[in-house]
């Protein structure tokens, strides 16, 4: 994307939803690999203390002596943790459990919700676009995600109690564009574990697209997506045939026109805008 300055720089994506098990970590990680197979120079960022969006792209916990964490708290950039992954043109800054630690050691900086935002400045004009794997809250990591990030991706299961969990996410998004940053925008929601034969998963899915843009990619249920980060490879290097790898691809290849368009049409809003000034 370009910046009010007309030059290059990523665009920053983060993966978010607060409730656990619904396909986030795994959809950071597949959807950053699939767009860096588009021939697009993709930095995954992992900011859950779990770790698992690192281990899911072949960095093992305890491999790397510099991790997020230290980026967080200051003591290193960015560039000194980033890892080239096992897919062509991903990297990623990977996380350990050391992160958990950044919220108490941080409790008492005004500028503690800034720290990630900072840290991808030094990064985001060597990349196409970068992905933020956020943990299950709505905590002070997410914060700083939702800070640092263009557009906010939401990755939905299609059960009973999502569009609840949905409200909560959209009022902190909500916060953080009425505080820290206002040009956050909803990229859209991506309907994962979907299961056809479910009634109640087309029911909660229609409802949903009452209120949000969702993405027409659907992630199915997918035995050889759960297996994939056992081996540590996202899904496109452990098995590319599979439904689940097709699905993340089919979302990627959306995701990149989406962004196109949308980068066109704001382009001339502005123009428009300085024409009648």
């Amino acid at each position: 994307m370009r910046d009010p300055m007309g030059e290059s720089r990523a665009r920053v994506t983060c993966v978010v939803n607060q409730k656990g098990g619904v396909g986030k970590t795994t959809t950071a990680v597949n959807l950053a690999a699939s767009v860096a197979t588009a021939e697009k120079r993709t930095l995954l960022i992992d900011m859950d203390p779990q770790g698992n969006a690192s281990s899911g792209c072949g960095v093992r916990a305890g491999t790397r002596e510099r991790t997020i964490y230290d980026v967080i708290i200051g003591e290193v950039s960015m560039s000194e943790v980033v890892v080239e992954a096992t897919v062509p043109g991903l990297f990623v800054a990977p996380a350990t459990q050391d992160l958990v630690a950044a919220e108490l050691e941080l409790v008492d900086d005004p500028k503690r919700a800034l720290k990630l935002k900072e840290a991808i400045l030094s990064v985001v004009d060597q990349f196409d676009h970068v992905f933020i794997d956020c943990p299950p809250s709505l905590g002070l990591l997410t914060v700083n995600a939702l800070a640092a990030a263009d557009a906010v991706l939401v990755p939905l299961q299609c059960e009973y109690y999502a569009l609840e969990g949905l409200t909560h996410l959209m009022a902190t998004i909500d916060r953080v564009k009425n505080g820290m940053n206002p040009s956050l925008e909803v990229e859209g929601v991506v309907l994962t574990m979907f299961d056809p034969r479910n009634n109640l998963a087309h029911q909660v899915a229609e409802e949903v697209k009452k209120h949000f843009f969702v993405f027409e990619s659907v992630i199915p249920r997918n035995v050889r997506l759960s297996e994939a980060p056992s081996h540590g490879k996202p899904i496109i290097l452990y098995d590319v045939s599979s439904k689940g790898a097709q699905g993340y691809l089919a979302l990627a290849r959306e995701l990149l026109l989406k962004t196109e368009r949308d980068g066109k049409r704001g382009a001339k809003r502005k123009a428009a805008a300085g024409a009648r000034a």
